[in-house]
């Protein structure tokens, strides 16, 4: 067995025992593309080691899902297969948890109209809207990893040849999940108590609010009332911990989603529906976005903020300092897993209940009392830079400095 093989061997046992921590007799539901197939072959093999009852695997493919805008008549984009839903929403129920092993293509869609992909994507995020519950409350353990993909490997080593960039592309992921390590399933526990510091401090503080400073940004973030912070591991409604993204390296919480008021400025583009958007931002009014701004991939912020009455509010605020093992590669991933894990960011939608003291047990309208939104969709993008500073304020206006030169004033 190679070095490499070795490696992705560890990475996928990594996924199944620390991803979504799978215990005797639970099952897996895997989602991914033709690329991934290489890796879900693993993991299947590590997840029935692991004493799993059952795997399912959803696949797509990029070809056909290509086909089916450029060939798809109208009524193809009016609405969203019920069974599937159904199906999933079953398998939850039924105790399957559930893998995203991606490899993504970030310009899938760039030749794609962006309305027709807008349109699709609503359909798609009002059917699946019901399913997103189950994921965000902890109902369902879940976790999300990545291998790479030509397009994607090309996209972040341009200048590499194919073969070049993937190996370029895997050596990262390894780094970033923390595979070449000697024992990755220790070093992650390692990080994941780290984590559990930031988090632990940062929910007893209480603090009110918080003020983002830095180039094109000036923010002032109410946080939602008997908000808790989370970080690394979650614990399912069942009292059991996993690791929803691997790699993570972020602290969250809910911002109270009527109260954000100022300007903020993306530091990295935002691959969303296939395609880039660069160099953008966004107005904040009592919570809502007002005005927002792109040089290259506004028409998909326009879809953005558009999906719903929530999708223009914000629904989490997360700290990462920009001294990162994934911020310093200096490698722009065009991907959220990697590069929201190497910023500071924000995301447009839902917010996640779990980050509420008992939010697990309050209802929609309890939780809105408390300041979360609700949407049909949870879009993060990036904020982080080395110029970054955030305060926080008590809720007696004492100050107290989180971040300082993009980094951990503490």
């Amino acid at each position: 067995m190679t070095d490499f093989q070795k490696k992705l061997q560890k990475y996928a046992e990594l996924a199944v025992k620390v991803g979504v921590n799978l215990k005797e007799k639970e099952s897996i539901l895997i989602t991914g593309n033709e690329a991934t197939l290489p890796l879900v072959r693993l993991i299947t093999a590590e997840a029935y080691k692991a004493g799993a009852k059952n795997i399912e695997f959803m696949l797509t493919d990029e070809d056909m899902t290509i086909a089916r805008y450029e060939n798809g008549r109208d009524y193809v984009f009016e609405e969203y297969p019920q069974w599937k839903i159904d199906a999933i929403e079953a398998m939850y129920i039924d105790g399957y948890q559930h893998m995203a092993v991606i490899a993504t293509n970030p310009d899938l869609l760039k030749n794609i109209d962006s309305e027709l992909v807008g349109k699709d994507s609503k359909v798609r995020s009002t059917a699946t809207y019901p399913l997103m519950a189950y994921r965000m409350n902890g109902f369902t353990k879940w976790t999300i990893v990545a291998m790479p993909s030509e397009a994607w490997a090309t996209k972040v080593f341009p200048e590499a040849t194919p073969d070049e960039a993937i190996g370029l592309l895997w050596e990262n992921i390894f780094t970033a999940t923390r595979i070449d390590q000697e024992d990755p399933v220790a070093a992650w526990q390692k990080h994941n108590a780290f984590l559990k510091d930031k988090e632990a401090f940062l929910t007893s503080k209480q603090f009110e609010k918080l003020v983002y400073k830095g180039p094109g940004t000036d923010l002032e973030v109410y946080l939602g009332i008997n908000h808790t912070w989370e970080g690394g591991a979650s614990e399912s409604t069942k009292g059991v911990d996993f690791m929803p993204n691997m790699p993570t390296e972020e602290v969250f919480t809910t911002p109270h989603y009527k109260k954000v008021n100022g300007t903020l400025k993306a530091t990295k583009p935002l691959s969303y529906q296939g395609k880039l958007v660069e160099d953008f931002g966004f107005t904040f009014k009592d919570g809502k976005v007002v005005d927002y701004y792109a040089a290259r991939g506004k028409e998909v912020l326009d879809n953005l903020v558009n999906t719903d009455d929530g999708s223009c509010y914000l629904g989490e605020v997360a700290i990462v300092p920009f001294d990162s093992p994934i911020s310093n590669t200096g490698i722009l991933f065009s991907n959220t897993l990697f590069d929201e894990n190497a910023s500071c960011h924000f995301a447009l939608g839902m917010s996640y209940s779990k980050t509420f003291e008992n939010g697990q047990n309050l209802s929609k309208e309890e939780l809105e009392k408390l300041g979360a939104n609700d949407s049909k969709i949870h879009v993060d993008f990036m904020v982080g830079s080395e110029e970054l500073e955030i305060t926080a304020y008590t809720k007696d206006g004492e100050a107290f400095k989180l971040f300082e030169k993009g980094n951990w004033a503490f």
